[in-house]
């Protein structure tokens, strides 16, 4: 007979589809880079987006390599192709939302968007060098 004090622990991991970050997902699709605009922006972008970090790890996004793609095209609009450490990442929902931000931050910015993707699943090996010394992967 089972203890009515216990409950049977059940180890769920959520798929990349249950997670909380889809329903912020914007598909970035709509963007198409234009030359001129990823030059002058893009750098940026990606220098905003070296200060977002996740609550749980001392290392910023791009260092983590949560960040595959930024995009401009010619009205200034962004589009921000990432990814997080897990589905169930207790930030999935404010991480995509600060990106987001951010970028919409900077001058000559008309808009900017947020894709998360799943697909490559981030691993530690997407980490910059910089990133593992810091968290004491080396």
């Amino acid at each position: 007979m089972t203890n009515p004090r216990f409950l049977p622990v059940q180890n769920v991991t959520p798929s990349p589809e249950d997670s909380p970050a889809n329903e912020i997902s914007q598909t970035i699709d709509d963007i198409v880079p234009d030359p001129v605009k990823m030059a002058d922006l893009r750098p940026l972008v990606l220098d905003a987006l070296s200060t977002v970090f996740d609550p749980e790890i001392p290392v910023n996004i791009r260092e983590m390599g949560l960040i595959y793609d930024v995009l401009v095209d010619k009205d200034a609009r962004v589009g921000i192709r990432m990814t997080l450490t897990a589905p169930a990442c207790p930030a999935a929902q404010s991480l995509p939302v600060e990106v987001r931000d951010k970028a919409r931050a900077i001058p000559g910015v008309s808009d900017a968007k947020v894709e998360i993707v799943w697909e490559p699943p981030w691993t530690k090996d997407m980490m910059s060098e910089a990133a593992k010394l810091q968290l004491g992967l080396w």
